[in-house]
């Protein structure tokens, strides 16, 4: 197995287990919308995890004073905040983060994140799903 599939598969198997994630639970948010901009199975040269996992980009967009309580993610992913400033709280550590930022979330650490300015955040999402993960969210309650 090349290296890259190996941290890839690794990176991956964390996502397993989810079935019973995908059943509607309710979420303590306000002043969010969210909707899927593109979503791929992944194929290619890494034929390890060909078939198995997707790709999927999402936009979410929160209004001033907007939030998401705690949750995880299904899978990892990279985070790219496109507007706005957000902060997040994850291990009693509060992170600002703003417009041009980006950072890596493996989807396993319980956090909040909220919109204290006031302007519209928008943050796309890029992250690993099962493939035959279903819904438009893949945030998880705690």
């Amino acid at each position: 197995m090349k290296p890259l599939a190996l941290v890839l598969f690794a990176a991956l198997f964390a996502v397993g287990g989810y079935s019973l994630a995908q059943q509607k639970v309710p979420m303590d948010r306000k002043g969010a919308t969210g909707a899927v901009k593109l979503e791929q199975v992944i194929s290619g040269y890494l034929t390890d995890v060909n078939g198995k996992y997707k790709l999927r980009v999402t936009e979410s967009n929160y209004e001033p004073g907007g939030y998401i309580g705690e949750h995880h993610h299904v899978g990892p992913g990279i985070r790219y905040l496109a507007a706005g400033e957000w902060t997040t709280v994850a291990d009693g550590k509060a992170t600002i983060r703003k417009a041009g930022d980006y950072w890596y979330s493996s989807g396993d650490k319980t956090g909040s994140s909220s919109n204290k300015g006031k302007s519209l955040v928008r943050i796309i999402n890029f992250e690993i799903l099962p493939a035959d993960w279903k819904g438009g969210s893949a945030i998880l309650p705690k």
